[in-house]
């Protein structure tokens, strides 16, 4: 039985992030880059399929596990009959090669310990050639090679590398493990003591440069690490989550690979970074999305890969049986090709709110920026995939309609901004096309809100935004309506699903969890609301669902009462801040955005 997600904690180095579990085993990691071939897949598959493990020999009596205050130092606790260790994991901030840390710190007694490597390349389908170095072993594999360095008395076992070791009190015992082209020579072996101090000196420095003195500090600051630890340094691109396929129900097929960046995160996580204070961080997103988008209108995208790449072709690993046998699993997402028109609408607030931000203006990215508009004003009435990529048929989905009017808003307040006499009359007239459009086909009169799509009856969470993003006041009895339904029919024990899966609009099996940033953006509409009581009893429900070390999935199950979905999940984290923001007394985010 596969451990359960929320079971896992992250490291990671800027450009890559593992898994690690409370058993002490690192299941999913990605070398060199987030989106690369897994040297370790067990989370999809198995043991057999890569994993390092790092524990005691005999079944621990207790596990605690925590992070080194604000930093992404992970310490491991194990008591076992005879004493306790702590494992500390983490991954230094890049300077060259990927490498990995783990040490095992003997607190009392004497523990015997196990150490199981299994290196797979290619998804756990490549066996590597190994053989014996100096201080460790290294292993070849095509272009990729890694080097184990410890002291440990290594033995090989079929195909895997172990030791047996006790650490007894006031022992410290170390393994590094970099990756490395393989037709190069390998890295310099770090000094581990030295990388864990730096690493957490790094990561401390870092959080201490945040300005967020809101409520939930501690949530927030643990959700930013997070968020870092998703930017891709090189290009300032975020992740949505370091895993591809952790289903959003066990054992179904709903397993979508999202080591990639979409465009529609881009200000949610402006609005973050920013309320979090970093500004170089928002402005390496901002410019990242800029050159992602650099091409003709026809060829927008609302995903690219984590320096702008544009193919991202789908495919299946039937090698892989899945987390919990949730098959089948996925790289690639043949959602970037979809058609979806919320992109222009994020695209046009994340501008105007990294400019109002403080952000300087791209002259460059004004002459993109318009020739994007100018395609809306011709494809804006077509019907497209929405928000949730679904892979049934097109539809007018309400969503859509409505960010589409965003990005024309956002192009008036843009364009007086940059010149108080410009001509804005074009852009306004559109705007006032799209509101008349979706007040008079996505809203129904019978429900007393509006639906997912014109002509529907279904409901939709993504229609939350709409006072979030001012294109109705959360006051108007529409909006009050709306909110009311999606409470009444689309929640399941307070949490809030996304829509009615099965129903034929996604053509997918029925099933999944509560969507995570569904429910935050109830949070946000309550206080913009006045409902505040309500708003704070349901923020802190979900901040319960985080796992012991603060981390969030996409979904979760509350039968099961299991997290689901990618993990963790930058979305999920970026509204926890937005969310924390609003119910503070001064930065509310929602209110900005919904003047904007």
């Amino acid at each position: 039985m596969s451990e359960p997600i929320e079971d896992y904690a992250l490291i990671g180095d800027g450009q890559t992030a593992a898994l690690v579990s409370r058993g002490g085993s690192i299941d999913w990691l990605c070398l060199p880059r987030f989106d690369s071939p897994a040297c370790f897949a067990a989370l999809l598959g198995g043991p057999e399929h890569g994993h390092w493990t790092l524990a005691p020999r005999a079944a621990p009596r207790a596990v605690r596990r925590r992070y080194r205050d604000t930093t992404l130092v992970l310490e491991t606790d194990f008591e076992t009959d005879d004493g306790a260790v702590t494992v500390v994991d983490c991954m230094p901030p890049r300077t060259e090669a990927p490498v990995l840390v783990r040490q095992v710190i003997g607190r009392s007694g004497r523990v015997a310990m196990r150490m199981d490597l299994v290196i797979r390349t290619d998804y756990g389908s490549v066996v590597p050639w190994v053989r014996r170095s100096d201080r460790g072993i290294r292993a070849v594999a095509g272009p990729d090679a890694l080097a184990l360095t410890t002291d440990l008395p290594l033995e090989g076992e079929g195909l895997t590398t172990i030791a047996d070791f006790t650490i007894a009190v006031g022992e410290r015992r170390s393994l590094t493990l970099a990756w490395y082209l393989s037709h190069r020579a390998p890295p310099e072996p770090v000094d581990p003591d030295a990388a864990v101090r730096e690493t957490e000196a790094w990561w401390r420095e870092w959080v201490g440069r945040s300005t967020y003195d809101g409520p939930d500090r501690e949530a927030v600051l643990r959700s930013l690490v997070t968020i870092k630890a998703l930017i891709y340094e090189p290009t300032g691109g975020i992740v949505a989550a370091p895993t591809t396929s952790l289903p959003e129900q066990l054992g179904g097929v709903r397993n979508w690979d999202y080591r990639i960046c979409w465009v529609r995160d881009a200000t949610f996580a402006l609005y973050a970074l920013v309320m979090g204070g970093y500004l170089d961080e928002a402005r390496a997103w901002r410019e990242w999305l800029g050159r992602a988008l650099a091409g003709t209108p026809q060829q927008l995208q609302i995903m690219y890969g984590l320096a702008g790449e544009r193919r991202l072709t789908e495919l299946e690993l039937p090698w892989l049986p899945g987390y919990a046998g949730s098959a089948p699993v996925r790289i690639g997402n043949a959602a970037h090709a979809q058609f979806q028109l919320d992109v222009w609408g994020e695209m046009l607030d994340a501008t105007l709110a990294a400019e109002r931000a403080g952000l300087e203006p791209d002259p460059e990215g004004w002459r993109v920026i318009t020739e994007l508009m100018e395609h809306l004003e011709s494809v804006w009435q077509e019907p497209d995939e929405g928000i949730w990529e679904v892979r049934g048929p097109r539809r007018h989905f309400t969503h859509s309609k409505v960010m589409a009017w965003v990005a024309a808003d956002r192009m008036v307040k843009l364009s007086e901004a940059r010149d108080p006499e410009a001509s804005t009359e074009r852009w306004r007239a559109l705007r006032a096309a799209i509101h008349a459009d979706v007040c008079r086909h996505g809203f129904d009169p019978a429900r007393g809100a509006f639906v997912q799509s014109y002509g529907a009856r279904e409901l939709d969470a993504s229609l939350l935004m709409i006072p979030l993003v001012g294109f109705l006041p959360a006051e108007d009895p529409r909006v009050r309506g709306t909110v009311a339904a999606i409470e009444r029919e689309l929640t399941a024990d307070g949490l809030v699903r996304r829509y009615t899966t099965g129903s034929g609009v996604d053509g997918l099996p029925s099933g999944e969890g509560v969507f995570l940033a569904c429910s935050f953006w109830l949070v946000d509409n309550l206080v913009l609301l006045g409902r505040r009581e309500e708003a704070r009893r349901l923020y802190d429900r979900l901040l319960a669902l985080r796992n012991d070390v603060g981390l969030l999935a996409e979904q979760y199950d509350p039968r099961a009462r299991r997290q689901l979905g990618n993990f963790p999940q930058a979305l999920s984290h970026i509204a926890l801040i937005n969310s924390a923001c609003n119910l503070s007394q001064t930065l509310r985010p929602a209110e900005h955005r919904a003047g904007a």
